[in-house]
């Protein structure tokens, strides 16, 4: 049983540092707020008189307004801002800055381009420091997907998830995490240039203890009985100068009709959003009756009030 003090004060960068209780414990307390949500009970006092400072690199919409409206609803006060409104935008260093701030505010969110930043930044903060997407890891978003698969399947355990595209990314890298901590079966679908290899490596142990299953393929044919598909975008912020050759590698994993049906009737679509529309995914798979990327969106909102509960309150 997972001991909710152990989570006060912790920073939430990645999930590797979290328990299977203790994400269990997370999705459980999103499920309840998420009730509640839904019976009215939208605002609560419960961290009135905290503030959150969050520090976005990147332009952000579902992060952004989720983690925003998520605190206010939770008697939060919140300050956003972009490196070049701080003297971050000036050189000053993530040391300097995270010593500073952490003297004014109760949590820290920021969306960076390197996890190194991040890191650096819960070194000098004594503050909670939440990851709100690196380069490697988006855990924000991956809760909210649990969420979402455990609403629709009616259960956590026994998923069977196919990610199809850039296997390196930093959504991959994050379902295979909650995929090894929560023991399901993860199927990494991306050309072999992309494989995550390493990465996986780093997961042998959770798995071992959970009974999950990484699997790494270029075979778009496995992802036939899986529960869901998952994608995400090709060229991802900063890859831009990548971007037409991606695209013509990553064309054979577009998920459209075809690949759905390989799937099955039981699989549902989802993807962490935005969309490149007729890129990684077609207009009939994300707007069709297996598409659950809308239910993904809203649960951010759910699953960012039990992060900031959970080390806040």
């Amino acid at each position: 049983m997972t001991n909710v003090k152990a989570l006060r004060g912790r920073d939430f960068i990645t999930l590797m540092d979290y328990t299977t209780d203790e994400i269990k414990y997370l999705l459980s307390l999103s499920r309840d707020l998420k009730s509640r949500y839904y019976q009215g009970e939208r605002y609560s006092d419960i961290l009135r008189g905290k503030t959150l400072l969050m520090i976005f690199e990147k332009p952000s919409t579902r992060t952004r307004v989720s983690l925003d409206v998520a605190a206010t609803q939770l008697g939060m006060h919140v300050i956003y801002s972009n490196p070049q409104e701080l003297q971050l935008g000036r050189g000053e260093t993530i040391a300097d800055t995270a010593r500073v701030v952490d003297r004014f505010v109760d949590a820290i969110a920021a969306r960076v381009y390197r996890h190194e930043s991040l890191i650096e930044m819960a070194k000098y903060a004594v503050v909670p420091v939440i990851n709100a997407l690196s380069d490697k890891e988006h855990p924000l978003q991956v809760l909210a997907d649990a969420l979402t698969l455990w609403e629709v399947r009616g259960r956590l355990d026994g998923i069977k998830l196919a990610f199809v595209g850039d296997g390196d990314n930093n959504m991959a890298h994050s379902l295979m995490i909650i995929g090894a901590k929560l023991g399901w079966e993860v199927r990494i679908i991306s050309p072999k240039k992309y494989w995550p290899s390493k990465f996986a490596e780093s997961l042998t142990e959770d798995a071992r203890r959970t009974g999950a299953n990484i699997v790494i393929s270029d075979n778009i044919e496995d992802v036939r009985g899986v529960d869901a598909v998952y994608t995400d975008v090709w060229v991802s912020m900063g890859m831009e100068a990548e971007a037409e050759e991606r695209k013509k590698i990553f064309r054979p994993y577009q998920v459209n009709a075809e690949v759905m049906r390989r799937a099955g009737p039981q699989a549902v679509f989802m993807h962490c959003l935005p969309a490149h529309r007729g890129e990684e995914v077609t207009d009939d798979v994300i707007d069709g009756p297996q598409s659950i990327v809308w239910d993904q969106a809203e649960n951010r909102l759910h699953t960012a009030k039990a992060v900031l509960i959970s080390l806040l309150a």
